[in-house]
């Protein structure tokens, strides 16, 4: 048999005590507070200028007056460009010995009249100069060169062959018409080819050039 102390001991040992919890973590720790900034450093004052360097800025100011502004120039208006001439159209002449037209018919009789009349003034002239020269008196009164006068008798003789001479030339013209009549190139402007209006044909039978030519300076009509 088991003895009392046995007995007792094999009574079930008291429940161990259970170990207290720990203790819950302390909350986080709370954020450091945010650095103040540093107050910013004040500008250093601007250093005095020294009171000569200023009397001289101050003097030069006053001398160097600003400029007045330049009014600037309205820019011209643009120039239209000039549109191109159309091309001339030449006139086709007639063919060599083709029948003359009514026009050129009467233009013809009165290119021979004119040739008729030019040539009996220039005969005439020529010879009014000739008997002029063969009238004057060797001892007629002359006049020296320095006065600006001369023998009246030569100067209406020399007035005379150059009428004479005019009215050759307009002969030659008039050939030059009838040739040009005969070969189909009448009443065509020598300069430009252009046809030469009939109404300056009829004022001037034996005319060269057009208008616009002869306006143009030259010598021939």
């Amino acid at each position: 048999m088991a003895t009392p102390k046995k007995a007792a001991a094999k009574k079930a040992a008291p429940a161990k005590k259970a170990a207290p919890a720990k203790k819950a973590a302390p909350a986080a720790k709370k954020a450091a507070p945010a650095k103040k900034a540093a107050p910013a450093k004040k500008a250093a004052p601007a250093k005095k200028a020294a009171p000569a360097k200023q009397a001289a800025k101050a003097a030069a100011s006053k001398k160097a007056a600003p400029a007045a502004p330049v009014a600037k120039k309205a820019a011209p208006p643009p120039v239209p460009e000039k549109k191109a001439a159309p091309p001339v159209k030449k006139a086709t002449p007639r063919k060599a010995g083709a029948p003359l037209d009514k026009f050129q018919e009467g233009q013809k009789e009165l290119l021979l009249e004119e040739r008729d009349t030019y040539t009996r003034q220039a005969s005439a002239l020529r010879a009014e100069a000739d008997e002029i020269a063969r009238e004057r008196d060797p001892g007629d009164v002359q006049f020296d060169e320095e006065s600006g006068q001369g023998d009246t008798m030569n100067v209406e003789r020399e007035r005379d062959l150059a009428l004479s001479a005019q009215a050759m030339d307009a002969v030659a013209e008039i050939d030059r018409a009838l040739e040009k009549l005969a070969d189909g190139t009448y009443g065509i402007c020598e300069r430009c080819g252009q046809q030469i209006p009939k109404e300056r044909l009829r004022a001037i039978p034996w005319a060269a050039l057009c208008v616009q030519c002869k306006s143009g300076g030259l010598s021939r009509r």
